[in-house]
C-alpha cells in the first residue's frame, strides 16, 4: 500500500465497491480514488461497518479490482460556476465534454451544497413568460419561477417541445438558460447543442449531459450538478434562472437502478423505498427566494403510456401546471400533440391570467370534455343524427383543436415549413372568434 494509500477494494458488485480503510474514515459523499489511476473516482455512499466503506464506482470504470490501493481526495464531486461555464457542456462531474479548453481558474461548487441558512424562501411576483406557443400560453400559463411539466410517452414530442420552449423563452439575452439531458439520446444532445449554436442562444445557454450510454451513478448526479449552477447564478449574481430538464423521469430510474444495485428493498411499483424524498429534496432546490427566481420545465416520459405510474404522479404532484402529450393526438397529424383534456394547470387563475383568458379557458375546457363524449355517440349513430346545439359545439372542438396547432421553430430543418409565433393576445382573439 502506498504511503498516502487509506485503504483498499476488497469486494466488487457492478459499480458497488467495499473498500476496507486504514485510518480516519472519511465524511460521506467524499471521493475517494485509485492510487494508480487518479481520475478514477469512488464516492462514499455509506458504513455498514467502522473500517468498511460503501462507495459507487461514479463512471463504471474496469480499472477498478480488488485489492487496488485507494487515496482520499478530501472533496465532494463539484462543477464550475460563474460566467466562465457559460455556453460550456458538462457532464455530471463538471467535466468539459464539448471538446474545448478546461476550466481551470473557475470557481467550483460542491454539488449537495444547500443554501446558506439565511436564504429566505419565497415565490416571486405572478409575472406572465410569453412563449409564442398557443397550446402552452392558454392552457399552462407560464409563471416565473413556477414549475412546468411536460408529460408524455416516448415520440410524443416532449423534446420537440422543450427545445422550442428554449428557443422562444431564451430569445432574450438578458435570461439565462441551464439544459439537463439525463439518460436521454446521445444524438439529441448534439442536436440541441447544434440547433442553439445556430440561433446564437450558446452564450447564455449552460448545458450538463448524462446520456443514456452513461451509468446510473452518473445520471443519477447530472439534475443535482446542474442545480447547483442555477442557485450559484440565483444567489450569487442575482439573476433568473430559466430551467430545462430533459427528462425528470430519467433521473428517478437512474437512482432506482443505483438503488437496486445497492440491494434496497423496493417500494411501490418496482421503485426506490426514498422515491419521494429522493424527488422531493431535487424539486425543493429549484425554487426562488430573494435574489432571485428559477423557472422550470421538465419533461416527463411516460413508461408504457401509463399515466398512473407512481413516479408519474409523484412528479406531477411537483408541478405547477402538466402538459399532457398523447399518442392519438399525434396519430392525427397535429403538433404539438397536446391532450386538451388532461392538460391542466392551478395558475389558469383570473388573478394570474386575467378575466378574460379564465373565462375563455373555461368555455374551451367545457366544449373539449363535450366533443369527448360526443365522439362515442358519433361513433353509433353518425354526426347527422346530433342535435343543432350538439353538432355546432362538436364543429367548435374540431376547429379548437386543428386551432392549437402550431409549425415549430426548431423543426424547420426537418419539415420545410417556417416556425411560428403567437402572441397571448393573438391566441385568445382566435379562441374568441372560434367561440362565437
Amino acid at each position: 500500500m502506498s504511503a498516502a494509500a487509506v485503504g483498499r477494494v476488497t469486494r466488487l458488485s457492478g459499480l458497488v465497491v467495499e473498500v476496507t480503510l486504514s485510518g480516519e474514515k472519511p465524511p460521506l459523499r467524499d471521493l475517494l480514488c485509485l492510487a494508480e489511476h487518479p481520475d478514477v473516482w469512488l464516492e462514499i455512499y455509506a458504513y455498514p461497518e467502522a473500517a468498511k466503506a460503501v462507495c459507487i464506482n461514479l463512471t463504471g470504470s474496469p480499472l477498478v479490482k480488488r485489492g487496488a490501493a485507494v487515496e482520499r481526495t478530501n472533496r465532494q464531486i463539484s462543477v464550475p460556476v460563474g460566467d466562465q461555464s457559460l455556453g460550456r457542456v458538462f457532464n455530471a462531474l463538471g467535466v468539459p465534454i464539448d471538446g474545448k479548453p478546461a476550466l481551470e481558474q473557475a470557481e467550483r461548487r460542491p454539488i449537495y451544497s444547500w443554501p446558506a441558512s439565511n436564504t429566505t424562501y419565497a415565490p416571486p411576483k405572478m409575472e406572465l413568460l410569453e412563449t409564442g406557443i398557443k397550446v402552452v400560453d392558454f392552457f399552462a400559463p407560464f409563471v416565473k419561477g413556477r414549475k412546468i411539466g411536460i408529460i408524455g410517452g416516448a415520440g410524443v414530442g416532449k423534446t420537440v417541445l422543450t427545445m422550442e420552449l428554449m428557443h422562444n423563452i431564451a430569445r432574450d439575452s438578458a435570461k439565462l438558460s441551464i439544459f439537463t439531458g439525463i439518460g436521454e439520446r446521445i444524438r439529441e444532445g448534439h442536436e440541441l447543442y447544434q440547433t442553439l449554436a445556430e440561433r446564437q442562444l450558446l452564450d447564455n445557454t449552460i448545458i450538463f449531459l448524462g446520456q443514456m450510454d452513461q451509468s446510473p451513478a452518473m445520471r443519477a448526479v447530472t439534475g443535482l450538478a446542474a442545480t447547483t449552477v442555477a442557485e450559484y447564478f440565483r444567489d450569487e449574481q442575482k439573476r433568473d434562472v430559466l430551467f430545462f430538464i430533459d427528462n425528470i423521469y430519467r433521473h428517478i430510474q437512474a437512482v432506482n437502478e443505483l438503488s437496486t444495485t445497492m440491494g434496497q428493498i423496493p417500494s411501490e411499483g418496482g421503485y426506490q423505498p426514498t422515491l419521494f424524498s429522493d424527488l422531493r429534496r431535487f424539486e425543493d432546490r429549484l425554487s426562488s427566494n430573494q435574489n432571485g427566481s428559477i423557472t422550470s420545465v421538465q419533461a416527463v416520459y411516460i413508461p408504457a403510456d401509463d399515466l398512473s405510474d407512481p413516479a408519474v404522479q409523484e412528479i406531477a404532484q411537483q408541478l405547477d401546471s402538466v402538459i399532457v402529450l398523447s399518442r392519438s393526438v399525434a396519430e392525427l397529424g397535429i403538433r404539438p400533440a397536446v391532450d386538451l383534456i388532461r392538460t391542466t394547470s392551478s395558475l389558469l387563475a383570473p388573478e394570474v391570467v386575467g378575466e378574460r383568458h379564465y373565462v375563455l379557458a373555461a368555455q374551451v375546457q367545457a366544449i373539449m370534455q363535450k366533443y369527448e363524449s360526443l365522439k362515442n355517440i358519433i361513433s353509433i349513430i353518425g354526426e347527422n343524427e346530433l342535435s343543432p346545439a350538439d353538432r355546432q359545439d362538436y364543429m367548435k372542438a374540431k376547429k379548437l383543436t386543428q386551432f392549437f396547432s402550431q409549425v415549430m421553430f426548431v423543426t424547420e430543418g426537418l419539415s420545410g415549413l417556417k416556425g411560428e409565433y403567437f402572441t397571448r393576445e393573438q391566441t385568445l382573439t382566435g379562441v374568441e372568434e372560434i367561440l362565437i
